[in-house]
């Protein structure tokens, strides 16, 4: 009985982390997005679920099966929740599903931008279709969302933002330009909307994935290497994500903000910010000559090195 009682007790206690909060996930018809929406869900909070329903290189859309059948298994759950089909590359559309929350659910909370898509090229062959498209999703996107819910957050003095971020951006990869500028992009936006709206009591953070997705699924897999790098990648699964992302965005998570945070199967990690590693300092101010005499050797010990995110990240998921 006592065993009994324990299991109950952790139940009804792990299920109130969001108790009473309402929260917005884009990209949730699948892959992580559904993951934290239902985490979200089950831990207490209201949820709408965004989804456009297109392709993974954003075609199509305006199918509103996959955020329906994720509010579905929502509210089958005895949860609450709701289904958007806006795309978060449109202002008016990141304005809709905002409002969705207020008006089914009375407030909004939380915010995870996760919507995404890939049109990967190698850089000399990415079209101005392929860049405008991938900035719009993610980093307009982004925007778009946040600055849709930043009022009511600032006047209620509370709220949370995750942005997903990644390595392509924070690290580099081959035929991202698109992808790995609009994550970078996106580190930018978190720590601005954590400094700016910090007097609000409003929190913003990034989370770096590492998950098989529909999305990673579309890589590119030629060489011995690349399928030994998809096949570890198979290990970590979508629903190991959500825990960090759905903290982020309870009051467990008070005073954490404008952080950089890594998820790879049972591991978190904590990315440092861009801060200088070395500094030299010339008197008489620089000359060329100088610069490759001495400046340059100076710092050449602390340069970046040329790895991309696979070759960095060479341990198996643990």
């Amino acid at each position: 009985m006592y065993m009994l009682l324990q299991e109950f007790m952790t139940e009804e206690t792990m299920a109130n982390m969001l108790k009473d909060k309402v929260v917005l996930v884009t990209g949730a018809g699948g892959g992580i997005g559904r993951e934290m929406a239902l985490l979200a869900a089950k831990e207490g909070a209201a949820v709408v679920v965004n989804d456009l329903g297109g392709a993974v290189d954003g075609e199509g859309g305006g199918n509103a099966t996959p955020a329906q059948k994720v509010v579905d298994e929502i509210t089958a759950a005895g949860g609450k929740a709701v289904a958007n089909g806006d795309s978060v590359a449109d202002p008016a559309g990141a304005e809709r599903m905002v409002k969705a929350a207020v008006e089914n659910f009375g407030k909004i909370d939380g915010v995870i931008n996760n919507a995404g898509i890939l049109r990967d090229r190698i850089f000399h062959r990415m079209s101005h279709v392929d860049w405008k498209m991938v900035i719009d999703v993610h980093l307009n996107g982004a925007f778009n969302v946040s600055r849709a819910t930043a009022n009511y957050f600032k006047e209620q003095k509370s709220g949370a933002f995750v942005h997903f971020t990644s390595t392509s951006g924070l690290v580099g990869n081959f035929g991202q330009a698109n992808y790995s500028a609009a994550k970078m992009g996106i580190i930018g936006l978190s720590r601005s909307i954590a400094l700016d709206m910090a007097a609000f009591n409003v929190r913003s953070n990034c989370i770096s994935p590492f998950a098989w997705t529909r999305m990673i699924g579309t890589i590119p897999a030629d060489t011995d290497a690349q399928k030994a790098r998809l096949e570890r990648s198979k290990k970590m699964t979508p629903a190991k994500i959500a825990p960090m992302a759905v903290f982020l965005l309870s009051d467990a998570a008070d005073g954490v903000t404008s952080q950089i945070f890594g998820v790879r199967m049972n591991e978190i990690m904590l990315f440092n910010a861009n801060r200088p590693v070395r500094s030299v300092h010339n008197s008489e101010g620089w000359t060329l000559e100088a610069i490759a005499e001495q400046a340059v050797p100076s710092m050449k010990p602390y340069f970046t090195d040329m790895k991309r995110s696979p070759e960095y990240f060479t341990w198996d998921p643990v």
